[in-house]
């Protein structure tokens, strides 16, 4: 029976980490995040936050838009909400007609057009990396931001993706750089999957050239590639944070006399996949390199870079 008593135990210890893990660390912060602020507002008007009344609710997601909340934030709070009930064992009907029907009319008034991260295009990339040359800065910071920089974009990297890799992930062979990504944003379960990085033709630019020279001066054999500096510009073994990819390129683009508004670390990986649909790439190849699993964003990209190459204007002749 003891024996019993233990194992039940242990199953139900195991039981709890698999919830814990069937979401995404990032998710889950998410999750708490968002009911946390729910529960701020009921807190403050004396509601109730679980069980929560679908009324009580819908006077949130007014609150929120009338905060010039974003519909995209709305649309995820409403979905943590759900999700906290259901983990503490209550159910909440999200389809109520006075959810729904409020936050359609929220959608109508704010409009869902929502204006994205801009793009680091080649031609911003290439500024960059000259400005950087030109900083009166230690070489082995500037060997790291380039490499940083170079591989964040050819990869299509989400900033998370590229400030976690290892020494252990990169494969160098003749035709460049093989990067083995463990676990994506999309790929929950860690089934991994593989981007090349070809030789660039010209070196100054070259992700796989300015990565060796980055490992090179670092001696960096094993755990992360980008780490931070302590004084001195001593190389430590901490990893960067995903923040501050954003940082280093505000840095360089102001710096390079570029306006760093509405930049952020996403916009390496968006840079790679406008510039790619823009020389013509086709839309699997690039999401063979982002890992995107929807063609939506994608599309999203090949569209923007489109906006001026198939315009009708170009036919009309003044």
């Amino acid at each position: 029976m003891s024996n019993l008593i233990t194992d039940i135990k242990k199953l139900k210890d195991e039981t709890l980490k698999n919830l814990k893990n069937s979401k995404s660390i990032n998710t889950a912060r998410a999750y708490k995040s968002d009911f946390e602020d729910f529960s701020l507002f009921c807190a403050k008007n004396g509601f109730k936050n679980i069980p929560a009344d679908t009324k009580i609710i819908s006077l949130y997601l007014t609150y929120l838009s009338s905060k010039d909340v974003k519909i995209s934030t709305i649309k995820r709070r409403l979905v943590s909400i759900s999700v906290i009930h259901k983990m503490k064992g209550h159910y909440l009907d999200t389809k109520h007609p006075v959810i729904i029907q409020n936050f359609l009319g929220i959608k109508r008034r704010k409009g869902v057009s929502q204006k994205g991260k801009k793009p680091l295009l080649i031609s911003n990339l290439k500024q960059i990396i000259d400005v950087i040359n030109q900083q009166n800065e230690p070489e082995v910071k500037k060997l790291r931001n380039k490499a940083l920089l170079l591989l964040g974009f050819a990869g299509g990297f989400r900033r998370n993706e590229l400030v976690s890799l290892n020494i252990e992930d990169l494969e160098f062979v003749f035709e460049g750089l093989k990067v083995h990504i463990k676990r994506s944003k999309t790929d929950q379960f860690g089934e991994g999957f593989t981007k090349g990085i070809p030789h660039f033709e010209n070196y100054l630019y070259c992700p796989v050239k300015n990565l060796n020279n980055w490992l090179n001066i670092s001696k960096i054999k094993k755990g992360p590639i980008f780490v931070r500096f302590s004084k001195g510009s001593k190389i430590t073994n901490i990893r960067l944070t995903d923040q501050t990819v954003a940082l280093i390129i505000k840095e360089y683009l102001t710096k390079a006399g570029i306006d760093n508004k509405n930049y952020s670390g996403h916009s390496l990986r968006s840079g790679f996949a406008t510039s790619a649909a823009e020389a013509g790439a086709e839309e699997r190849s690039i999401m063979a390199m982002t890992g995107h699993k929807s063609t939506e964003m994608v599309r999203r990209y090949i569209k923007e870079a489109s906006l001026f190459k198939n315009n009708a204007l170009n036919k009309i002749k003044i």
